[in-house]
């Protein structure tokens, strides 16, 4: 018996893929991959951090003591997990992407591993709300953490000029 094709298979979800292929690094394959074990129902999961804990797409958390131990996320669906990560990986590498803004904040200073485990949790957490009807996606863009931490910046940069020997005072462009 021939394979069908993958419109006449897909039609119920089509709405759905058609909504994760806006999401940098997620492609139609990955979407046919997520739907496939997540389904389009959310009404399962109270909240984004029930399905990533389900799918092992978390950071770990081991503590005993005040002692911070392994972060091991754990074993979950392993072919959810693997799509998410290759998603990231994907994500990481699009250009002037909310996703790739994080991934390369995290990657200095935890490493690519951890960075690209980070970007597939957010990346299932975009898909949770999107699947769950509460709203479509809109990139926050590369520059989101830097606008969000303006001033923060603005007061490093002064400082590092003044170690610097420089007399700095900053002024606003027009």
């Amino acid at each position: 018996m021939g394979r069908l094709p993958t419109e006449v298979v897909n039609s119920p979800f089509e709405a759905a893929i058609a909504a994760l292929d806006q999401i940098p690094g997620i492609g139609r394959r990955a979407a046919e991959e997520v739907l496939a074990e997540i389904v389009t129902d959310m009404s399962c999961f109270p909240s984004h951090r029930h399905l990533a804990s389900w799918a092992k797409v978390c950071p770990g958390n081991n503590q005993s003591g005040g002692k911070r131990r392994s972060g091991y996320s754990g074993k979950g669906n392993r072919w959810l997990k693997s799509a998410f990560v290759d998603s990231a990986w994907c994500a990481s590498r699009a250009r002037n992407s909310y996703f790739s803004a994080l991934y390369h904040r995290l990657a200095a200073r935890r490493g690519e591993k951890r960075a690209q485990l980070a970007v597939a949790h957010s990346l299932l957490v975009t898909i949770y709300h999107v699947l769950r009807g509460d709203t479509t996606y809109q990139d926050l863009g590369a520059t989101y953490f830097d606008e969000r931490d303006r001033t923060l910046i603005e007061r490093r940069a002064v400082r590092n000029l003044e170690r610097l020997g420089y007399r700095v005072a900053p002024e606003r462009a027009a």
